[in-house]
């Protein structure tokens, strides 16, 4: 005997007992009444008894058969219980989103966003995970995260909920003391700083309007392995960094640190929601990323 039970057979087997039919047992499971008896057949020689006295106008459980036949409608209606409930918390936000975020971004954007969404669907429980290493969703059991990048092939499923813009600033103390690039080859010459999760290994690439290319691999005194970090010796005049809106975006405001390199661009970022494969998401996941879709919609562009 094979370690797991017939389970398909056994439900096929509980049906014909509740409706005393083959004939109704295979119109109401929408199977051919062949297969449906093929399938008690399957099941009588795996058990070595008979579980039906059949003739022309009866249909008859043999002892085995009676014994058996209250275990398998257990079985049958948790099967249709686990079915239906599984069904029901896909299409009614309902349980528990494990959410893996980026840190600041987390921190700064998602979870002030959290109280409204959590008022908004009250059955609906967040996990937020915090890091900017690149999570293994499915390795780590995660329903759902935010990227912010251009995305590699994956079998992951991704929606973009907005751009997410980056840019080359430094402070006007550090442009007067050391000059302003005005190429992105010039950057080879700066102190600049890096950060450790850059898709792209430590290199910061250009295009300009005549679609000329340039890729530099800056250097200086700081690595981080978090965007905010480097906010307070970019400030404090130190060097260049390359970072996304959320981070720079009010300093570029303020007027604390200035945006070089107009005439160049960088690839387009965006801020994805991925998911693992494997079917439609969860309804809760969904709404989820509803939500956080329209609140970065409104984000300003500078």
């Amino acid at each position: 005997m094979s370690k797991l039970p017939d389970f398909e057979a056994l439900a096929i087997f509980a049906k014909v007992v509740e409706l005393r039919s083959f004939a109704a047992a295979a119109s109401e499971l929408s199977l051919s009444k062949a297969t449906v008896s093929k399938a008690v057949s399957r099941l009588e020689e795996r058990l070595g008894a008979r579980l039906f006295n059949r003739t022309s106008r009866r249909l008859a459980l043999t002892d085995a058969g009676q014994k058996l036949s209250e275990r398998a409608a257990r079985l049958l209606a948790d099967g249709e219980a686990a079915e239906n409930e599984a069904l029901a918390q896909s299409t009614t936000p309902r349980g528990l989103v494990r959410l893996a975020v980026p840190m600041s971004f987390g921190i700064k954007t998602v979870a002030p966003l959290l109280p409204e969404f959590m008022e908004a669907y009250p059955e609906v429980s967040i996990d937020l995970h915090l890091s900017d290493a690149t999570v293994d969703l499915i390795g780590e059991g995660f329903d759902a995260g935010l990227r912010i990048a251009r995305l590699p092939d994956s079998s992951l499923i991704a929606r973009r909920l907005c751009a997410m813009p980056r840019y080359t600033v430094a402070a006007p103390s550090y442009l007067k003391r050391y000059g302003r690039p005005t190429h992105p080859m010039h950057l080879a010459e700066h102190k600049c700083f890096g950060y450790a999760y850059l898709s792209t290994q430590g290199v910061w690439h250009y295009t300009n309007a005549s679609g000329e290319q340039a890729s530099v691999r800056p250097a200086g005194q700081l690595r981080v392995n978090n965007g905010e970090a480097v906010m307070p010796a970019l400030l404090a005049g130190l060097g260049i960094a390359d970072l996304p809106d959320f981070i720079v975006g009010d300093a570029i405001a303020r007027g604390e640190v200035e945006v070089i390199l107009k005439g160049w661009k960088q690839p387009e970022g965006a801020v994805h929601l991925v998911t693992p494969p494997g079917g439609p998401r969860p309804a809760r996941v969904e709404v989820l990323a509803d939500f956080l879709a329209k609140h970065f919609a409104k984000g300003k562009k500078r």
